[in-house]
């Protein structure tokens, strides 16, 4: 399986956002990802619903939608309104995971967890079998355009190793700072979607960035 690529709309042109989304509709990338975040659980707020309803309207490719907030639950319906295809909470704002993962499936979507830099891979280990994606923070969630954090590395073979010892088909995402120069290795260790929205966004050419990720095998 290649690679998938999600840029992260985060770092899109909000003054030109429709532009944006129709040139991700024309690329080789896979997903749409977007970070709602609630100025709570990260310190910062990015955009709401109204922003990816209209979205919604014009991508022709999923919405991978990260919910950096508090009380996910709250919002669980309402995103799969939206045609969310992969809603991804995190561990740390989960006060009962499972029921998080099950309500998320029950509204028909995908179901991600999301780990900050600082939390364990092993803290999965109950709840590995029941999860589609896990999308683990290369950087501290709630600004983009930060460094990737090298041990990064370790924790993609860390959860692949989990991931093949419960004989699980879940995906591996590795948000932040990725870029060209880490993604091959990132790759071999284990991971299975990119997100990346500085190295699309301000290149030159975003079209040839994303071709370059997906190129990688």
């Amino acid at each position: 399986m290649s690679v998938k690529v999600a840029p992260s709309i985060l770092a899109a042109d909000f003054g030109n956002l429709e532009r944006d989304i129709k040139m991700i509709n024309s690329s080789k990338a896979d997903w749409f990802h977007l970070d709602i975040m609630d100025g709570l659980f990260v310190p910062n707020i990015s955009f709401g619903m109204p922003v990816v309803e209209s979205i919604s309207k014009v991508a022709s490719k999923p919405l991978d939608i990260h919910l950096m907030i508090m009380e996910p639950d709250r919002y669980i319906e309402i995103f799969s309104n939206l045609g969310t295809k992969i809603l991804t909470v995190h561990y740390e704002a989960c006060n009962h995971l499972h029921r998080s993962i099950q309500k998320i499936k029950d509204y028909g979507m995908k179901a991600g967890v999301a780990l900050n830099p600082h939390s364990n891979i092993n803290l999965l280990a109950d709840a590995i079998v029941d999860i589609d994606l896990v999308c683990l923070m290369a950087v501290n969630p709630g600004f983009g355009g930060q460094t990737f954090i090298e041990n990064t590395y370790n924790k993609v073979r860390e959860l692949k190793q989990l991931i093949d010892d419960k004989n699980n088909r879940c995906l591996i995402e590795i948000d932040g700072g990725v870029n060209d120069i880490n993604a091959n290795e990132l790759i071999s260790c284990g991971a299975d979607v990119l997100v990346t929205g500085n190295y699309i966004f301000s290149a030159p050419d975003p079209l040839i960035n994303i071709e370059k990720l997906k190129s990688l095998n």
